[in-house]
């Protein structure tokens, strides 16, 4: 069998699924192929869903958001297992795959299950699990297979006592001790999951800092945080050793000369494009060491008429960053009137608490010659604050001083990946230090916060 589409997708993630989508509704006929027996690629199975599921579960048995009223030692559930974590994930995951499905079906976008392999620049074998194999040609191809966890050779996996960020998911015990190695997004992320159902948990970090992309001022809140809940952050360290033994324990020394013992070790440190075995030199395309792909500014690969998008292109790697560059890299290659502000991406980072910005750094200003002024809200400054009894969170806005616009937003506690949208549309059309200043918020808010932070601003700046 050989059929020719318009385009073929490989992936069903968050980029592969916009991607089909949006070239569905332009009219086109559309394949997406999926290696595993169902759609959602990495963010429904291991990734964004399970995750941020898995959080808001601890949050609420934990009692964690009613501690600043109730005190540290509230919770709602004394004794939580590791069943208790995955009932609802069960559940949550079962109905994301349900509307994903519907989505591709009410859209015509037909689906392969099997793996993908090129032929050459214009076609793809897929093998499905009995071994037979199709071959199937397309105008367009958009690669969108995601990342797996890297995998050190030299650490004995066991997916019990030492696991990786997928494998996390799987688990079947609430570990005493807890060892995250990597201190980026997925590896802070759990880190402080896991705290919130008071373990002893420590964060091991290679580099001299986390988060390199975000604020500084908001890492340092972040590392107060930290630090304030008991989460030990070991930076510029990193394993020499690692071993388990029979009673279960998992002895780890480090390069430092350290040492620690722990019941559980979670590799967070970075992820590898699955791109090993897609047969792209067939294709013309080569991956980096790290299984990525290089795009241009309109997600083509070094084959025009082939696209990448999502996780497997690099950073940002976030679902609704991928979803943006599926959308675009559909309408691009059938020359829809397409617009996109990737500097305007939001960018959400769920740990607790929640870290979320758009728009410049300070460091990039300062890069950039920019002259600006800093206006800062604190969350337990706010009546809504005082009312759930939130004791960190901080608001920070950037403005120009020459134009008065907003230039960045950064937020750190309890609502940021929602609050953030406010700033993004404001930096988006244009708007000013008044537009916050001359707005009225509802009356208590969180999003009051926006309000002090400009009136902040506006009490530094000269006029």
């Amino acid at each position: 069998m050989n059929l020719h589409y318009d385009m073929i997708v490989i992936g069903s993630g968050p980029a592969g699924k916009r991607a089909a989508i949006q070239a569905a509704k332009i009219g086109k006929k559309v394949l997406l192929v999926e290696k595993n027996a169902v759609v959602g690629g990495v963010t429904v199975h291991t990734g964004t869903i399970p995750s941020k599921t898995l959080r808001e579960t601890v949050l609420f048995l934990s009692g964690w958001r009613q501690r600043g009223i109730y005190g540290r030692s509230y919770k709602v559930k004394d004794h939580i297992s590791a069943n208790d974590l995955k009932q609802r994930l069960t559940s949550t995951l079962g109905h994301e795959i349900e509307i994903i499905q519907h989505q591709l079906m009410r859209n015509n976008v037909e689906i392969e299950y099997g793996h993908a392999r090129f032929n050459d620049e214009h076609s793809v074998s897929v093998e499905n699990d009995d071994g037979n194999v199709n071959d199937f040609t397309a105008d367009y191809i958009v690669i969108c297979v995601g990342t797996r966890t890297r995998r050190p050779d030299n650490v004995p996996f066991d997916g019990d006592a030492i696991m990786d960020s997928d494998e996390i998911l799987e688990l079947n015990r609430i570990p005493k001790k807890l060892l995250v190695v990597g201190g980026g997004v997925i590896g802070l992320e759990y880190a402080t999951i896991f705290k919130a159902l008071d373990i002893e948990v420590t964060v091991l970090e290679s580099n001299e800092y986390i988060l390199g992309f975000v604020d500084r001022e908001i890492v340092d809140e972040l590392i107060h945080h930290l630090r304030d809940c008991n989460i030990q952050v070991r930076l510029n360290d990193q394993i020499s050793t690692i071993n388990k033994f029979d009673d279960g324990k998992v002895v780890v020394k480090l390069k430092s000369g350290k040492s620690m013992a722990v019941d559980t070790v979670l590799f967070a440190a970075g992820r590898q494009g699955v791109t090993d075995d897609l047969a792209l030199e067939k294709a013309g395309i080569e991956a980096d060491s790290r299984g990525r792909i290089l795009v241009n500014e309109d997600y083509q690969t070094v084959q025009p008429h082939i696209y990448a998008a999502g996780d497997v292109i690099g950073f940002p790697s976030l679902a609704s960053t991928s979803m943006e560059q599926g959308r675009y890299a559909a309408c691009h290659a059938f020359g829809a009137d397409v617009s996109s502000q990737p500097e305007l991406f939001p960018y959400g980072i769920y740990a607790v608490p929640e870290i979320s910005m758009v728009g410049l750094t300070e460091q990039e200003c300062n890069e950039r010659s920019i002259a600006y002024e800093v206006g800062i809200a604190r969350f337990r400054e706010t009546a809504r604050g005082q009312i759930i009894g939130l004791r960190e969170g901080m608001l920070k806005m950037l403005f120009s001083i020459e134009t008065q616009k907003l230039l960045g937003v950064h937020i750190i506690g309890e609502g940021a990946t929602e609050l953030v949208h406010i700033g993004q549309a404001v930096i988006s059309l244009g708007g000013t230090l008044d537009y916050f200043v001359q707005t009225v918020f509802n009356y208590p808010t969180l999003a009051e916060a926006y309000k002090v932070a400009a009136l902040d601003a506006y009490n530094r700046m000269t006029f």
